[in-house]
């Protein structure tokens, strides 16, 4: 992720340089109104170019899951670039709005001449200049609403609808405002390449195109409770179904006015198109989805995504495997695949961490599939019996993978804990939030 953003902030800031090397300073302009020009052109070269790659993500470009490590890394990249971008929008309204200042205190002189237009392109101008100002305020209220994690995902994703709307008001802000000489030099081709990528973007997402391709229709084939917060959901789909590798989560559609929600696949692929997901009630949506869902509706299936894969661990590695709570589902579909053949499964340390062992309902199910894989080693957590998960009990010696997947702070506590021991094992970890 930071690799991305990095290289693209540097790209975009050397072809912006490239021009102020190459382009002669206005006669008579002073240094104080041209470090403004620039750092105005600087900052609204970085919203925009953020932006784009913001709304280019948000179509799930299933391509890109390798390089980034999964879609759950495309997600967060796409969350650090929105708030990047909305940081130097912020940035250029503020430069913008220096020029009062300026003003006060040096005058009118030494400004940098404004390039003059007439007829419709001036109109155009105008409309981009006032878009530009409307849009900033959106977004910036949009940052505030996504980090505020306890406003409903429901009306979030609602509000997030039109984001593709508020792009392209940037995208003509900054073609029409943008200096003239730019589409002359290389930072001109490099804008226009990543306004046609997040062009596309929000075409794609405005006709409700995003993974589509990849989405596969069928129907709740069965319905089950585990305790009283998680249901278990059997589907079977159509024969357009790809198959998915243990590990991997998909996007699924219930209720079209619900949207799609991504739940980890806790089935092995069994290659008759069935699936099955393990749903915790966590949030507005999921709280009470059991009592919605009927054996015989609809349901469609995105995916496969993510490289939480059993396939990439590394064979060499002493392999402890950690999950936690609902974390569990991966593994479940982990453990399914390995009992067509036993005798190839890895050795490995699979610990389950939950509040009560005595009335997991997922305990007795971990234990039946561990029974038949004689390299798996079991060890329950369990919070009341007070048996909680440290990272001195581990066991991480030499060249250690650890594969985890459950709440992000006790994941915290077992990397800090572990650091504070001076291990530092490759430490894999789906960084499952989509806003």
């Amino acid at each position: 992720m930071k690799t991305l953003l990095l290289s693209l902030l540097s790209l975009v800031t050397l072809a912006w340089g490239w021009d102020v090397f190459a382009t002669a300073t206005p006669a008579g302009a002073t240094i104080w109104w041209v470090a403004r020009q620039e750092v105005l052109n600087l900052s609204g070269l970085l919203s925009v170019a953020m932006m784009s790659l913001v709304m280019y993500l948000a179509t799930r470009p299933a391509w890109l899951e390798a390089p980034l490590g999964g879609m759950d890394r495309i997600y967060r990249t796409h969350k650090w670039a929105g708030i990047l971008a909305v940081a130097f929008a912020a940035v250029h309204w503020l430069t913008e709005l220096s020029g009062d200042i300026l003003k006060s205190m040096f005058g009118r002189t030494g400004r940098v001449p404004k390039e003059q237009f007439t007829g419709f392109l001036d109109v155009l101008r105008d409309l981009g200049k006032d878009m530009g100002e409307w849009a900033i305020y959106a977004v910036l209220a949009m940052l505030v609403i996504t980090l505020w994690k306890k406003f409903p995902y429901r009306a979030w994703s609602l509000l997030h609808r039109v984001m593709p709307v508020l792009y392209l008001m940037l995208a003509l802000h900054a073609v029409m405002l943008s200096p003239t000489n730019y589409w002359a030099q290389p930072v001109g081709m490099l804008m226009a390449g990543l306004l046609l990528a997040g062009i596309y973007g929000a075409i794609e997402s405005l006709r409700n195109g995003i993974g589509k391709t990849r989405e596969t229709a069928g129907e709740v084939v069965g319905l089950s409770q585990l305790g009283g917060d998680i249901t278990t959901v059997h589907c079977r789909l159509s024969s357009a179904w790809r198959g998915h590798r243990a590990g991997q989560f998909a996007f699924v559609t219930f209720d079209d006015k619900e949207g799609a929600h991504p739940f980890t696949i806790a089935s092995a692929d069994r290659g008759d198109h069935t699936l099955s997901f393990e749903i915790k009630g966590l949030g507005d949506y999921t709280r009470g989805l059991g009592q919605r869902l009927r054996v015989g509706q609809s349901v469609r299936v995105e995916g496969p995504y993510g490289r939480f894969d059993l396939s990439r661990r590394n064979p060499q590695a002493k392999q402890i495997w950690i999950a936690a709570g609902i974390g569990v589902t991966p593994f479940l579909a982990w453990l399914e695949s390995l009992q067509t053949d036993p005798t190839n499964a890895p050795a490995a340390e699979l610990h389950y961490c939950t509040r009560d062992d005595a009335t997991d309902a997922f305990v007795p199910r971990l234990q039946a599939l561990c029974a038949g894989l004689p390299g798996i080693k079991l060890h329950i957590h369990g919070a009341k019996q007070g048996a909680n998960l440290k990272a001195q009990n581990l066991g991480v010696s030499g060249h250690t993978e650890i594969w985890y997947c459950g709440p992000t702070g006790l994941a915290n506590l077992l990397r800090d804990g572990l650091k504070s021991l001076g291990l530092l094992p490759r430490f894999h970890q789906e960084a499952f939030e989509m806003r």
